[in-house]
């Protein structure tokens, strides 16, 4: 075995070559050829029309000449559309046909354009974030809120793409979600942070017998009702207001979940948070943590470490895609016991962790 082949077999990845080490130096470059096609539109132009000339595709996406050269010479040389050597016309790349197959492409093209909007100023501060071990880049988002989630309702566009995403994002696992999650006896499940009330529409569904409530900000509350209803569970699920660190959580719940929660705040506050949750859950009770989780190895996987930029730089004073293992430290910290990883598949890290009190 030569050292490349033990390199490749101690990490569990191939060893950064050049190709790759300029991938990631023009990395911001690639992610605006991902997200031109998706807002130009196409991908579905190809998946509609199978394969296209640089002409149909100039001409349909109303381009100059140069606009689709550089548009072709990018979505190309990055995978996003294959040229066939043969014909020189362009076709889909598999992988987002498959995404499109499987109804997940306009999620996938959600979380695009959260990255565009949202996400990629505040980068910008990434570096002072870590010096000051503090999300800098808040600076950049309008508004005069502690945090992200408290300026949304002073930026609208800003805050349509937000919740756009994030029922996006949820949806790409709550379908493991449901599936994994064993609520067989559970009467009234408090959703503490819920935004939209996707997950808790989701899980009313699942479970007819089930009650949901939706503990969130003020500033949410107006949206969650309207999905509520769009959904037909408004007799399953209810919102109720109010801040999970300074308020009184609801009572009269047999489980408490955060969801998309832990990844925001410091592992202190999320002790606190799972106190506050053991304090209302009757013996016997559930805690249920469901987010993305990065391994115990501090080493990927690489979409947990990359979503962590943006928690470093923008939305609160803490947050990271924390290990599953860091999860579990703060659990038993709370006073909980017997805790169960459930991972999920598929290319999102997400997963479970169940916790009886």
């Amino acid at each position: 075995m030569n050292a490349r082949q033990q390199q490749r077999d101690n990490s569990g990845t191939a060893p950064l070559d050049m190709d790759g080490l300029s991938r990631i130096l023009f990395g911001h470059a690639a992610f605006q050829y991902l997200n031109a096609a998706c807002e130009l539109g196409l991908p579905e132009l190809l998946a509609e029309r199978e394969e296209l000339s640089r002409e149909q595709i100039r001409d349909t996406l109303h381009l100059a000449d140069r606009a689709v050269d550089i548009l072709l010479l990018g979505c190309t040389s990055l995978g996003i559309v294959v040229r066939e050597t043969d014909t020189g016309r362009y076709r889909l790349a598999q992988v987002v046909r498959d995404l499109m197959d499987e109804g997940d492409w306009q999620r996938f093209k959600d979380t695009v354009a959260f990255e565009q909007y949202i996400v990629y100023e505040g980068q910008l501060d990434f570096t002072d974030s870590l010096r000051e071990n503090r999300n800098v880049g808040l600076r950049r988002v309008r508004g005069s809120g502690r945090d992200l989630y408290h300026r949304l309702s002073e930026n609208p566009h800003m805050e349509q793409v937000f919740y756009r995403y994030m029922r996006s994002w949820s949806e790409l696992a709550n379908k493991h979600l449901v599936e994994e999650l064993d609520l067989s006896g559970a009467k009234h499940l408090l959703d503490c942070g819920g935004g939209d009330a996707v997950n808790a529409i989701a899980l009313a569904k699942a479970n007819p017998g089930l009650e949901v409530t939706v503990f969130e900000i003020p500033a949410s509350r107006t949206i969650a009702e309207k999905k509520i209803a769009q959904a037909g569970v408004s007799d399953q699920v209810s919102v109720i207001t109010g801040d999970m660190f300074r308020d009184p959580l609801p009572t009269g719940c047999d489980v408490v979940m955060f969801a998309h929660q832990l990844v925001i705040w410091t592992l202190e506050e999320n002790t606190e948070l799972m106190r506050r949750a053991y304090e209302v859950l009757p013996e016997g009770g559930k805690l249920v943590v469901f987010n993305s989780m990065s391994n115990d190895q501090g080493d990927g996987p690489v979409v947990a470490a990359l979503d962590s930029v943006y928690f470093a730089s923008l939305p609160a004073e803490g947050g990271m895609i924390y290990s599953w293992e860091q999860h579990e430290k703060c659990i038993e910290a709370a006073g909980f016991h017997s805790s169960k990883r459930i991972p999920f598949p598929g290319w999102t890290p997400h997963g479970v962790i169940v916790a009886t009190k």
